[in-house]
Order: C-alpha cells, then sequence, then structure tokens
C-alpha cells in the first residue's frame, strides 16, 4: 500500500511540472463477475453489481501517447478497495482512445492477502472537451480474483 501512495506521488509532482497535463474525476457503476464457486461472495456469487469514484491524471507524452493514473475507491457488496491503475493511453481517433496497463489493487475486508496486481483494458471516448464516457475490463489472475465490467463518465477539471 506504501508503495501505491510513493508511486502516485511521484505521478502527482511530476503532473505540477508538466505542461500538457490534464486532471479530473470520474465514477459509475461496476459488475463483478467471480471465477469460482468456493469461498464466500455474498448471497450472490456469479455477479455482484457496485460502483467505483476517484481521481485521474493524464499527462500527453508524444503522437497521440498518454500515460494516465488513476485513484479510485470502489465498493461491491460488502467489500471496499483502492484501485491504482496505471495506463498507457494512446489516441485512435480524435476522440476515442485505448487504455491498457497493470491495475494495483488494495483489498480492505475480500482477501487474506490485501495487495493485487491485476490487467486493465479499457476504451475511453469524449463526448465534448470536458466529459467523456469509458468502459473497462479488469482481469484478474488468481485464483480468487474476479473480472470486472466497469461503465462510467470522466469529467475534466
Amino acid at each position: 500500500m506504501k508503495q501505491i501512495f510513493i508511486l502516485l506521488s511521484l505521478l502527482l509532482c511530476s503532473a505540477l511540472s508538466a505542461q500538457s497535463t490534464e486532471f479530473g474525476v470520474k465514477g459509475g457503476l461496476n459488475f463483478t463477475f467471480y471465477k469460482v464457486t468456493q469461498g464466500d461472495f455474498g448471497t450472490n456469487p456469479d455477479i455482484e453489481t457496485g460502483y467505483y469514484g476517484g481521481i485521474f491524471l493524464d499527462f500527453k507524452i508524444d503522437n497521440g501517447f498518454h500515460i494516465q493514473p488513476e485513484l479510485l475507491y470502489k465498493g461491491i457488496g460488502d467489500f471496499r478497495f483502492i484501485n491504482a491503475p496505471i495506463y498507457l493511453k494512446y489516441d485512435i481517433y480524435n476522440a476515442l482512445h485505448i487504455l491498457v496497463g497493470p491495475s494495483l489493487n488494495y483489498f480492505f475486508d475480500f482477501f487474506a492477502n490485501k495487495f493485487k496486481v491485476r490487467a486493465d483494458l479499457s476504451l475511453e471516448y469524449d463526448l465534448s472537451s470536458v466529459l467523456s464516457t469509458h468502459m473497462k475490463y479488469t482481469i484478474g489472475f488468481q485464483e480468487l480474483a474476479p473480472n470486472v465490467l466497469f461503465f462510467g463518465l470522466g469529467y475534466r477539471l
């Protein structure tokens, strides 16, 4: 957990010194798909609906490439965790972007092993100069790590 905050602090410091950096908030709904029947995942072990919200930074690099770290708080049923994806973002077309990268997760009350690394794949579409919509899929690598589908909105400040 401490490593996540150090990494995000370094990225924030870099953002403050960069000229082509955007900052914003995002949030939406998530749908969690559990891969196993073992374990206690609550009353509905197949699919659980939740929510998320947080902040993001967008560092423009060159030729349509960006680095976009995020810090999100997520809730799924009775479970809460922090998600910190670090995306490589590419502008496919003017308003359409693809984002891929690792996702660092800290679970407050879900697993005995609180820290997990996962993989994210996301599409983002700019509805206007400040508002965007996104869809993201997170893949859990370990046996008890569920896959998650996200739908939400982002707002650049």
